[in-house]
């Protein structure tokens, strides 16, 4: 049985928020920085932007600056690209696709082709690595490429 708030992500980063803003006001900043941290790393994971980026500013007023939030690989892709990229990862043909999805192979070709460069990646081992990454909020290595896509 978990204590606390540790199986309530926002609840605890809302707190986490609350005290680092709590800190700064007694001008105990850097004590805030690492609560406003773990807020904005929460706040990131849940996909509650408008949190987050009030945590970023309390974050940038106690004199740290944060990266900005990166989009996930669901907020890049249309949803048809979306569907098309988990059954490419999961390790179907472009054939095999496009019989599921009623669509041409050369059509499922075509939103790969997007769909890559849109993710940063050049290989169906690296699009496994990152929609597993993206969508679980966990980092498994990646599997290792033995050449080209299908």
């Amino acid at each position: 049985m978990q204590s606390g708030l540790n199986g309530w992500p926002f609840p605890r980063a809302r707190v986490e928020l609350a005290y680092g803003e709590w800190l700064h006001k007694q001008r105990q900043d850097s004590a805030a920085r690492a609560h406003l941290r773990a807020a904005i790393e929460t706040f990131d994971a849940l996909g509650v932007i408008p949190w987050s980026e009030r945590a970023r500013q309390l974050l940038r007023a106690t004199g740290e600056t944060s990266r900005p939030r990166i989009p996930e690989a669901r907020d890049q892709l249309s949803p048809q690209e979306l569907q098309i990229a988990q059954l490419a990862a999961e390790g179907l043909s472009n054939r095999e696709i496009g019989q599921k999805l009623y669509l041409s192979h050369r059509t499922i070709s075509s939103h790969l082709y997007r769909v890559f460069p849109k993710l940063g990646i050049t290989s169906r081992t690296e699009l496994q690595y990152v929609l597993d990454r993206t969508m679980t909020g966990r980092a498994t290595a990646p599997a290792p490429s033995y050449g080209t896509a299908r």
